[in-house]
């Protein structure tokens, strides 16, 4: 749970940029990609860390635009990428401007459980980083490289003119 304002823009500003740094290497292409018949598309997993910034703080009482999040998913990398940069710098923007150290410890209705706002925040940390995860293993699938997100990929080891750890 963040107990700070400053704690969790400092959090979601370094998880921000992991996003948009894995969504960058998505092309359109790659959105229809799905690791099985019955599992979510590159694209629908984009889709979901986008939209599930405002259908998640919207319960907060903070106001982030919300592109729909039923299908179809869009058809465009850089459309999905616009939409999850203009919601994820706006709550870091909202929290920043409309909440205090205090408010953190607020209470919402967050899906039928009364949760503190420090522990939204945190949940959407953490929700983000599942999804990233999931997206990584598509993308290699898809042919797609990755980029370090918490340390370097086996292509960044190799740049580096370094030996990949083994596997």
């Amino acid at each position: 749970m963040f107990t700070t304002v400053s704690a969790f823009v400092n959090v979601w500003s370094q998880e921000l940029e992991s996003t948009q740094k894995l969504l960058k290497h998505l092309t359109d292409r790659s959105l229809s990609q799905a690791i099985g018949p019955e599992s979510r598309t590159l694209g629908r997993l984009a889709w979901h860390i986008t939209t599930s910034i405002p259908e998640m703080m919207n319960r907060t009482g903070l106001t982030i635009t919300s592109p729909d999040p039923e299908p179809p998913v869009p058809a465009s990398a850089k459309e999905i990428f616009n939409a999850f940069n203009d919601a994820a710098i706006a709550l870091l923007e909202q929290v920043q401007a409309k909440w205090t150290d205090a408010a953190l410890l607020e209470e919402d209705d967050m899906y039928g459980e009364k949760w503190k706002r420090g522990s939204t925040l945190m949940a959407l940390v953490l929700h983000q980083a599942h999804h990233r995860g999931q997206m990584t293993v598509v993308m290699r699938q898809a042919g797609l490289s990755i980029p370090g997100l918490y340390g370097p990929t086996r292509e960044e080891w190799a740049a580096f003119g370094m030996r990949p750890p083994n596997v």
